[in-house]
């Protein structure tokens, strides 16, 4: 197993987001959570990736426990996330965004930056603009790029789609399946319950801080009681 989460609990003070929350995520998949507002998905993702300190319970990465790892650590291990919000420096150029995800890294990285121009043609076109004066979607694509850059193994990604038009979201959703398809595997918390279900292989699905249901994504899709709840629109932001 790629990635294992197991039991963990996570406070905001007194206020408990997370209330034992335990996934797996095998190498080669693509797994999604989806949740209403509040449900916890992006505190479980930013506690992955080291951001947010666990109280209790344990994660573990490529069979080694780094519940206590910083996150710097984890994404030299494999962990890449791309973050809700995007969360670029809009006053440095693309190209200088791209090679900040590689700040960490040792080894020669100029493979990886062309890999990420071939996936993002527009990267390549605008690698000397500004990262604030880009569109919504292009900063989008920045911010996966910038998690690539890190060459991970697991991809964190944290609605990826939200704030964008349909067509937009239709292509991030391919270049997602084309990330997968090159080898690297996605943990995907999305808004979009439908087209999240319709990509993954797994998800889980999470409310007030624990997960109820996991299943196969196609069960899930077509599960009445998460239809009912999940895909008659689109979900708030966790």
């Amino acid at each position: 197993m790629l990635l294992e989460v197991n039991d963990i609990h996570v406070f905001y003070g007194k206020v408990a987001a997370l209330r034992g929350v335990s996934l797996e995520v095998d190498e080669g998949e693509i797994v999604a959570l989806i949740g209403a507002n509040g449900a916890g998905k992006t505190t479980t993702l930013k506690t992955i990736s080291g951001l947010r300190p666990l109280s209790a319970g344990r994660i573990s990465f490529q069979g080694k426990d780094i519940s206590r790892v910083p996150a710097h650590k984890r994404a030299q291990l494999g962990i890449g996330q791309a973050p809700e919000g995007r969360g670029i420096f809009p006053g440095m150029t693309v190209e200088e965004n791209l090679l900040m995800g590689a700040y960490a890294r040792k080894e020669d990285h100029s493979k990886d930056l062309a890999d990420v121009y071939e996936m993002f043609p527009r990267l390549a076109e605008r690698k000397s603009q500004f990262g604030g004066t880009m569109s919504g979607g292009e900063q989008q694509m920045l911010t996966i790029g910038r998690a690539l850059m890190t060459n991970p193994k697991v991809l964190l990604l944290d609605e990826p789609s939200m704030g964008l038009a349909p067509m937009l979201v239709a292509q991030i959703f391919d270049i997602v399946k084309e990330i997968n398809e090159r080898g690297t595997t996605v943990l995907l918390v999305e808004q979009n319950a439908h087209q999240a279900l319709q990509l993954a292989h797994r998800a889980y699905v999470l409310e007030t801080g624990a997960v109820v249901r996991s299943a196969a994504a196609s069960d899930l899709l077509h599960d009445p009681q998460v239809r009912a709840a999940y895909l008659g629109g689109d979900l708030g932001v966790a």
